[in-house]
């Protein structure tokens, strides 16, 4: 992952400083899910070349991993027509989401899980 500031210089931050990063698994392309990241933490995420995002429940920047283990390395990051919304194709350890399915997205409109629990939530978060 090689830092490129010429081209996060022309994304358009929402009116908090923050712009949507879908997530998608390189390999599979399954969208795993969505985050927010600012300024600060999308220059962490091409520095390091590990995901970075901002929480605005939380109001700070951190490593999606940091508690779990289940980082996302960085294989590409690209950015849409509007350049409003980024897209980070990673390399998931282990699994996207706390519920410890393998994708937030695992219910259908009505709450129907459609996708199994792969790792037990308690085991993940302590």
């Amino acid at each position: 992952m090689h830092p490129s500031h010429q081209s996060s210089s022309s994304i358009q931050y929402g009116e908090h400083g923050l712009v949507p990063v879908i997530v998608q698994d390189n390999t599979t392309r399954e969208v795993l899910m969505l985050a927010y990241a600012d300024k600060a933490a999308l220059d962490l995420t091409e520095q390091t070349g590990y995901a970075h995002y901002y929480s605005r429940s939380r109001n700070k920047i951190w490593k999606k991993g940091e508690e779990s283990g289940h980082v996302q390395r960085i294989i590409e990051i690209r950015i849409d027509c509007d350049e409003d919304t980024l897209l980070y194709l990673v390399e998931q350890t282990g699994v996207a989401c706390h519920t410890g399915h393998k994708t937030c997205f695992y219910r259908d409109i009505t709450g129907v899980e459609k996708d199994p629990v792969l790792i037990p939530p308690d085991t993940v978060y302590r």
